[in-house]
């Protein structure tokens, strides 16, 4: 057992300037959110400061409502030497109920890094559940298929 903080939520409720011309919480507020909550978990496990390298497969499978209560949660799924793959979802209903419906999922990673902002070394997470080993897989896999898409999008770069 660890006294690293693996896993967060921020809870919140999606205020008025959160909103697009469509009437519904803008996406680039939920990826603010999303940031926020990395960061967190990021910074709790490792016990460093972390910046983001990598924010993917954004899924918006449901639009959050201007007062939504909004439940941002944040799992790391995979250490490398210098980063932690998180799991990211977000969950919005009513305050008034108790129930919330999954709006977004993605994986983000993030570097923890020194007081130089060079890439500095993270605790090792070892997953012990069939659901941590199945996370753990999943992020492995999807490492493999970036460095496939990073390898075609150069192409696309122009110098």
């Amino acid at each position: 057992m660890t006294d690293r903080q693996r896993e967060i939520t921020l809870r919140f409720l999606a205020e008025p300037a959160d909103v697009n011309f469509g009437g519904k919480v803008h996406g680039g507020a939920v990826m603010k959110w999303i940031d926020l909550a990395a960061y967190a978990c990021a910074a709790g496990w490792s016990g460093k400061y972390c910046i983001t390298a990598y924010a993917g497969g954004i899924r918006f499978v449901k639009p959050i409502q201007v007062g939504s209560l909004v439940e941002v949660s944040a799992k790391v799924i995979y250490t490398g030497r210098t980063s932690m793959h998180l799991g990211i979802d977000v969950r919005a209903g009513d305050p008034k109920h108790q129930q919330r419906q999954l709006t977004t999922h993605c994986v983000v990673i993030m570097v923890a890094v020194d007081d130089h902002g060079q890439p500095t070394q993270v605790p090792e997470w070892i997953p012990e559940s069939q659901e941590d080993i199945a996370l753990r897989d999943s992020a492995i896999r999807l490492m493999e298929m970036r460095k496939k898409i990073t390898s075609e999008m150069e192409a696309h770069i122009k110098q």
